[in-house]
């Protein structure tokens, strides 16, 4: 099954399907037919069929959730603090003088350094989206901008030009 998130379900979402699963197990004790408990949960006969085997094979047990599924992240909690304090302290203290903003590439290359594990772009992005970063576009603004002029600008001219 893909997610389009990439991201597998959550713990309410794995409980949600665990409670359908248990509540096919019920009609299966009752005799009710593949089809029609497929039917009545609204799921596919092959699923209806896979559970039934399931169940047959090893009874209610067989049907609850196994947990989240993949092994467990190469990123441990402590890291993830770690990296979290390094983030914070900005992309200056890495290296990166040349243009002080953090790209998803350039934390995948701080965690590299630090802890000798290489993760892929996409999965770099997933780390720091649990983390609760978030993508930023950076402010440039010009050296030679006048505050004034554009607070003058915005008031005068562009409700003349706004209007046409």
């Amino acid at each position: 099954m893909r997610f389009p998130d990439g991201g597998g379900l959550t713990a309410k979402q794995r409980a949600q399907r665990e409670q359908v699963r248990l509540r096919d197990a019920e009609m299966f004790t009752q005799g009710m037919a593949l089809r029609l408990v497929a039917k009545a949960l609204r799921v596919s006969r092959k699923s209806a069929y896979a559970w039934h085997a399931e169940w047959r094979d090893g009874g209610v047990e067989a049907l609850r959730s196994k947990g989240p599924s993949g092994g467990p992240s190469r990123m441990r909690p402590d890291g993830r603090a770690w990296l979290d304090a390094e983030l914070k302290r900005g992309p200056a203290a890495h290296g990166w003088v040349e243009d002080r903003s953090w790209t998803v590439a350039r934390v995948a290359t701080v965690i590299a350094r630090r802890f000798h594990v290489r993760f892929s772009v996409p999965q770099t992005w997933r780390i720091l989206r649990r983390m609760g970063w978030t993508p930023q576009a950076p402010v440039h603004r010009a050296v030679e901008r006048d505050e004034a002029a554009v607070a003058t600008w915005v008031k005068e001219t562009w409700p003349r030009v706004e209007r046409r």
